[in-house]
């Protein structure tokens, strides 16, 4: 045999060889497409932690970690965030390529709406989008009043992680203000021996002609909510106003009613945004993860 055939042969076995290991490395390897919340993101560590939704005939809902190949993917990634990403399992690691966020869209009557009028709103005023605060900066004291007439200020709770969202009482679709109130109470349910302790629920009413007073107080009542720990808080509709702009939170009066986006904000001990839960579309499980991981910090 001359040395150019063997070489070939020789080139040819290799080659074969490296194919059979790619097809074995892809037979061990078992991918699935997630969608989940991000918990938490651990650069140094190249790793993220999520609330994953249930992949039906592989895993249950659940909380897990994910080392992520390219470091890169991190950068843009914040807790509260709503991921998808491919899941790749090999020799017990669960690895996450191609993260990416999923931009929050509702296509019901009122989100919609919502979208339409923010977007008019930051056309004629840019800065509006400036003054939404970022994951990890420092949230500006406010002051309003809760539902016993108390004044109450975003300072007082330094210490506590605070989860705060924007309603009003007289919201008649169950899947806006109620099902966001629901996801507090949730909260209250699931960590009862830390709420108020440790843990400080704030509904801020977006309403404020309607939802005062009485009539604040009866919204509480609805919820069976302990005034020490969560607060129902009400204002001038300027205050109410300069207090959703910090989280990119727009509402408008629309024929009696009022057209608003959805924001579920998580705060930590430091008085830092922790996480800023856009829309409605995430459980009261993915939330209560956020939250738990917020406290163990």
């Amino acid at each position: 045999m001359s040395l150019t055939r063997a070489i070939a042969t020789l080139a040819r076995q290799i080659i074969a060889a490296a194919l059979g290991v790619v097809a074995l490395s892809a037979a061990a390897a078992e991918r699935h497409q997630v969608k989940g919340v991000l918990v938490q993101v651990e650069p140094l560590r190249h790793s993220i932690v999520v609330s994953c939704e249930a992949i039906p005939g592989f895993m249950e809902a659940m909380v897990m970690p994910f080392t992520v190949r390219g470091p890169g993917e991190l950068k843009s990634l914040a807790p509260g965030s709503t991921i998808h990403f491919d899941m790749l399992e090999e020799k017990g690691v669960s690895y996450a390529e191609n993260v990416r966020i999923v931009e929050v869209s509702n296509f019901e009557s009122e989100p919609t709406e919502a979208g339409r009028l923010s977007f008019l709103q930051e056309s004629l005023d840019p800065s509006l989008k400036e003054k939404a605060i970022q994951v990890g900066a420092q949230v500006p004291d406010f002051e309003l009043t809760d539902q016993a007439q108390r004044s109450t200020k975003m300072s007082q709770f330094r210490g506590k992680v605070v989860a705060l969202t924007f309603a009003y009482s007289r919201c008649p679709n169950p899947n806006y203000c109620f099902r966001l109130s629901n996801n507090l109470a949730q909260l209250e349910r699931r960590f009862r021996s830390a709420a108020g302790r440790d843990l400080i629920l704030m509904t801020i009413v977006i309403d404020p002609a309607q939802d005062r007073e009485k009539a604040l107080e009866r919204y509480a009542d609805t919820w069976k909510a302990s005034p020490a720990c969560w607060h129902f808080l009400t204002g001038s509709i300027e205050d109410i106003r300069n207090v959703a702009a910090l989280f990119g939170m727009n509402f408008w009066k629309d024929e009696g009613f009022v057209t608003h986006s959805f924001h579920t904000i998580v705060i930590d001990r430091r008085g830092k945004l922790a996480a800023n839960l856009e829309g409605n579309g995430f459980t009261a499980q993915q939330l209560g993860d956020v939250v738990e991981s917020v406290m163990q910090q």
